[in-house]
């Protein structure tokens, strides 16, 4: 689902992944870190696509809110299994979104 976020400016936190084999606990991680992320102050939502590369972009309303976001406990617990079992190769970045328009079919 594509998220429903507001005017820019506001800010996309871009994960790219590569996982290992096995799930070893990781889609009940990766829904819990979906729940626990839109419980934070500043989120606004989240899109997320796996094949061979995986990509979730989670959408903030400013830096601070992301930082509070990467400083979060039980995210940090799931960073450290990503880096320990989960994840051959990972990337993140943040950029700030100054535009956003689309198209919506109506059916």
């Amino acid at each position: 689902m594509i998220a429903n976020t507001p005017q820019p400016p506001y800010y996309a936190v871009i994960f790219s992944s590569v996982r290992t084999e096995g799930d070893h606990g990781y889609e009940k991680m990766a829904d819990k870190m979906v729940e626990l992320a839109g419980q934070q102050e500043g989120f606004l939502g989240v899109e997320s696509a796996r094949n061979e590369l995986g990509i979730t972009v989670s959408y903030w309303r400013d830096l601070a809110s992301i930082q509070k976001w990467k400083e979060h406990f039980e995210h940090s617990l799931a960073r450290e299994n990503g880096r320990a079992i989960w994840y051959k190769t990972f990337k993140t970045r943040i950029a700030k979104v100054e535009a956003d328009y689309g198209f919506h079919k109506i059916e």
